[in-house]
């Protein structure tokens, strides 16, 4: 189960001139590394929720990405781009002597795992691709259809604010704020690392590459869909979400289909942060899958 835990190392790695922060727990030759959500989020969140694999044998590593956390945080916004972030992982990977690797890549942090797979295979041990997605296009689908259950009149209320960009108003807000708890995290109160993690968000990296919200994509990876690339990713992969996620089930099948040599796993239950919702069904699947597909190796 989760805790919070207090790093063993704490490594600066410099990226293009930039400081980019990482943490390191346990000293085990079994690398897991995490690859946060965002994009903007520092990795308080997801690092907290990994870092007590150390006690089955496992190294975790996590960084804070270039514009987040302890990381520098510059304001060119050209900075924002899925591939420069896919060449920083792998400075941090070489700088950390880490090797071949389990990639865990949560929501955003899967969008990057799955092109820093394709561009680097021959550095992968496993793939975990938790609550996260292969194809924008379809997610955005996924998305009108959550957005839908709100019904008709709230509906027209958000794409009025939407088109008039006012999505600052309260009553906009509000509906987010119901779609957010439905589909982000369902706990009535949220893990301090989640909290740390959201009050700490730099929205220049979320709104050049995302949007203005979870709900809303107009940012440059809107048309990111890399369904017809899976086929190329053959180390065995673990996909996970949530029952209720904002990505959605029907996002992981699609994943699924496309990839090779992967399984899938739905926690009931849970939306966004299965680890944290339902850690009792989280933890045994991907340690499970860890040993299972990695000893094969």
């Amino acid at each position: 189960m989760w805790r919070e835990i207090k790093p063993d190392e704490r490594l600066e790695v410099e990226v293009d001139g930039f400081k980019v922060v990482a943490y390191s727990f346990g000293t085990g030759d079994e690398v897991v590394f995490c690859l946060n959500g965002g994009p903007g989020l520092p990795c308080d969140y997801l690092r907290e929720a990994h870092s007590c694999l150390m006690d089955e044998g496992y190294r975790i590593v996590a960084f804070d990405q270039l514009g987040t956390g302890a990381s520098d945080r510059p304001a060119d916004t050209g900075l924002w781009t899925i591939g420069r972030y896919v060449e920083e992982t792998e400075t941090v990977r070489q700088a950390l002597n880490l090797g071949k690797v389990h990639m865990l890549g949560h929501s955003w942090g899967g969008w990057l795992a799955i092109d820093y797979a394709l561009t680097y295979p021959e550095n992968l041990k496993t793939l975990i691709l938790e609550d996260t997605v292969a194809d924008i296009p379809h997610l955005v689908q996924e998305l009108e259809r959550l957005r839908g259950a709100l019904g008709s009149e709230t509906i027209a209320m958000m794409q009025k604010h939407e088109a008039q960009g006012t999505i600052d108003h309260p009553e906009y807000l509000a509906a987010i704020a119901i779609l957010t708890y439905r589909h982000v995290c369902r706990l009535s109160t949220w893990p301090a690392p989640v909290k740390r993690s959201l009050d700490d968000w730099n929205m220049g990296p979320y709104g050049t590459m995302q949007g203005p919200n979870e709900f809303l994509y107009t940012g440059n990876l809107r048309d990111w869909n890399r369904v017809r690339d899976l086929p190329k990713i053959t180390v065995p992969v673990l996909i996970t979400c949530g029952e209720h996620d904002e990505l959605t089930p029907a996002c992981a099948l699609r994943m699924k289909l496309g990839l090779p040599n992967a399984e899938l796993r739905v926690f009931a239950n849970a939306s966004h942060m299965p680890f944290y919702e339902n850690p009792q069904a989280y933890y045994p699947a991907v340690l499970e899958f860890l040993s299972r597909r990695g000893a094969a190796l």
